[in-house]
């Protein structure tokens, strides 16, 4: 029986230990990070809770999703995501054939400098493709600002409501989708049924801004889809979603990130407002009136962000690749700082 009682205790002093020495090692992977990859942004955040090592990963595009597995190997950090790729569909857009794929990410620190590298398997299966990035911590972010003690600049006209002076399109390859029409800047990126998919692109002001006030109106049609980018990195939903539930995706969401409280968007069609502010990282949106995100912090990028960096100046964008939409009566008011 005391030989029992020492093995017991043995082993349970080895694990503790193995526990301890794996939270040492995970230690500067905690927190969340600025992933700057090759002509984009992406962001990670390493949890730690009752002795387990989570992670959420924003890579490009689309929203904060759950990696599927996430795990120490010796010094480097390793992540895990699955696609699942829509490789056929049926006449009423039913998924008929998906190929699903495991992508796998390493985190290894040289010094202080975090480096990673994406291993993505070939989609016809011969091979991988190998890319490498950078990550930088991102600090914590500071109490949120009172709001009622800001004070604005002069406010700027960002639609002049003739042409698109002051803003210029993005993407070398991109087809232009926007035009001014009776004083209003509407994006129709038309497809011709049976012609090849054109890709349309988005817009950006030629000025770029630090923290401020940003009023518009913006019309979205049925089934429509669009969003505004705060400093080319954060954005605020635009889309039809009259009559649906909360949720991160809906219009005037900050995309996957900070869910509305309401929903307060009108029907498709009509003339919606909007009045947003960003300081400090964090943000407040009132739609039609009603406030439906009250200074909340934003803790990264969204997805289609130019930079993963958060602390530099940047544009307004507007997403012009999804669907029809028209903005008028956009003012922006920067903060001035103290």
């Amino acid at each position: 029986m005391k030989e029992k009682m020492v093995l017991v205790v043995l082993v349970f002093m080895t694990f503790t230990t193995c526990v301890l020495a794996d939270a040492e090692k995970c230690a500067p992977f905690l927190g969340r990070w600025a992933l700057f990859v090759p002509d984009g942004a992406s962001w990670l955040e390493v949890k730690q809770a009752d002795g387990y090592i989570d992670a959420d990963l924003l890579w490009y595009g689309g929203s904060v999703v759950p990696v599927a597995d996430v795990y120490l190997d010796g010094e480097q950090l390793v992540v895990t995501r699955v696609q699942r790729d829509v490789m056929e569909k049926d006449e009423k857009g039913k998924a008929l054939r998906t190929q699903t794929r495991t992508e796998l990410y390493t985190f290894m620190f040289y010094g202080d400098q975090l480096v990673g590298k994406h291993i993505n398997p070939a989609r016809n299966g011969k091979g991988v493709e190998v890319s490498t990035f950078t990550g930088r911590k991102i600090p914590d972010l500071p109490p949120a600002p009172d709001l009622s003690k800001l004070n604005y600049g002069e406010p700027i006209q960002l639609l002049n409501g003739t042409d698109l002076s002051g803003w210029e399109l993005m993407g070398d390859n991109s087809v232009n989708g926007w035009s001014v029409v009776d004083g209003v800047l509407v994006n129709n990126p038309v497809q011709e049924e049976g012609k090849p998919h054109v890709h349309y692109g988005n817009i950006r002001t030629t000025a770029e801004f630090e923290d401020f006030n940003l009023l518009l109106d913006v019309n979205v049609p049925k089934g429509s889809n669009s969003g505004i980018y705060l400093r080319g990195i954060y954005e605020v939903q635009i889309a039809d979603t009259y009559g649906r539930d909360v949720d991160s995706h809906n219009m005037g969401a900050i995309y996957s990130r900070i869910t509305p409280v309401v929903a307060a968007e009108k029907p498709a069609g009509e003339w919606q407002k909007l009045d947003i502010t960003l300081c400090d990282r964090y943000v407040t949106v009132i739609l039609n009136d009603t406030k439906i995100i009250d200074n909340q912090p934003l803790l990264g990028v969204t997805g289609g962000a130019i930079t993963a960096c958060e602390f530099i100046p940047g544009p307004i964008y507007l997403q012009g690749d999804h669907g029809k939409v028209s903005y008028r009566n956009m003012v922006l008011r920067p903060i001035l700082k103290n």
